[in-house]
């Protein structure tokens, strides 16, 4: 028998001491593991973050854009046809709207007839220089037949100057009988006036071919240094010529660059004016992307840099690869309609973000097509320099 003095053994106090101990013994084995595991993940994502994630800036405040272009025509005239549909794809060069083109039609063949009349008129011109060169021929030999005479009327008069001289002396003895006298006195007489005459004729035929020189002086301004086709009149009408057809040409508006055509505000029959807005063409083609990165993440980012990008149009399966084309010269909010006024009143910072433009790969946008103003998700890699 057991010794009163001793305690009582009791099996089941000792069984349930050994499983408390045993507890214990795993919490603190799972504490070491959790402990363990946790500082295993911070030493993963300390070398993750480290080796990789150093290395990249992301953002998903990302957009499609493009520079679209505007359809506007050129001259003014009611829409006769459309041939672009909304969301239709074309090309650079194909016909969209066509004005009715009978005024410009109108305004060419009159263009046209102002040019046939300037070319003869300017051929008139060449043909009136022989005629007048002609005429300057004629009135030098009007000038030399006139000196001619000239000089015979000379001659006469001074032949009946002497006839009476000599009769004057001879009269006095009576040799001469007062009808010759009279004679030579009415011979000087007309010899005299001959001779004015011929001096007029010979001051006519000087300043007849003056006039006609002259004349043609101006008729060879009119053509020097220039064939008909060169000719400044020709010159003009035929610009006037061109100007119609090119009014008759813009009679046909065409699409500026290939893409899909958007925001379409033209019907036919409709009368348009010079500069309005038709519609717009969407470059698809080559698109680029609006990155809005936080200014705290641009101290590395540089022109030139690879992006990669994954769209909400086509999942992550679908990746796009880019290039950083530059960094916009301010922030949105520098660039809104009514910009922040830091200076006055309470001030909150606010961590502004910055556009960052992306250039896109023309070979994955004809694959998988994006449109204007979709989601994207960009990542720049900021780890080597520039390419």
């Amino acid at each position: 028998m057991p010794d009163s003095g001793s305690p009582i053994s009791d099996p089941t106090s000792q069984e349930r001491a050994i499983r408390v101990a045993s507890a214990g013994r795993r919490r603190r084995n799972l504490l070491a593991l959790l402990a363990g595991v946790v500082v295993l993940g911070a030493i993963v994502w300390g070398l993750y973050w480290f080796l990789v994630s150093s290395h990249y800036v992301e953002t998903d405040n990302a957009y499609v854009g493009a520079d679209t272009a505007q359809v506007t025509p050129l001259v003014s005239g009611q829409v006769a046809q459309v041939l672009a549909l909304e969301t239709q794809t074309v090309k650079a060069g194909d016909p969209l709207v066509i004005l009715d083109d009978a005024d410009t039609r109108i305004a060419l063949a009159g263009a046209e007839a102002a040019l046939s009349q300037a070319q003869r008129q300017v051929k008139g011109y060449f043909a009136n220089d022989a005629a007048l060169g002609a005429q300057v021929a004629a009135r030098q030999a009007d000038i030399a037949r006139a000196d001619a005479q000239l000089i015979s009327a000379q001659a006469d008069l001074a032949r009946a100057q002497t006839d009476l001289t000599r009769r004057q002396a001879l009269s006095a003895s009576g040799a001469v009988s007062g009808d010759e006298l009279t004679n030579a006195e009415n011979r000087f007489a007309s010899a005299k006036a001959a001779l004015a005459a011929a001096k007029a004729a010979a001051a006519e035929a000087q300043a007849t071919r003056g006039a006609t020189q002259g004349a043609r002086d101006v008729n060879q301004a009119l053509i020097a240094g220039a064939s008909v086709d060169q000719n400044p009149d020709v010159i003009a009408a035929q610009a006037r010529v061109d100007a119609a057809k090119l009014a008759l040409s813009r009679t046909v508006i065409r699409a500026p660059i290939s893409g899909v055509v958007a925001k379409k505000a033209v019907e036919l029959g409709q009368q348009v004016a010079i500069g309005q807005t038709l519609m717009a063409i969407v470059p698809v083609t080559s698109a680029y992307v609006d990155a809005n990165f936080k200014e705290a993440q641009l101290s590395r980012v540089r022109a030139g840099q690879p992006v990669s990008l994954t769209s909400d149009l086509y999942g992550g399966g679908i990746k796009f690869h880019g290039r950083v084309r530059g960094l916009s010269g301010g922030t949105g909010s520098a660039f809104s309609l009514i910009p922040a006024q830091n200076a006055s009143g309470n001030w909150i910072k606010i961590v502004q973000r910055l556009p960052v433009r992306i250039t896109l790969d023309p070979a994955e946008l004809a694959q998988h097509p994006l449109r204007v103003g979709l989601s994207m998700k960009a990542s720049i890699d900021v780890s080597g320099d520039a390419q």
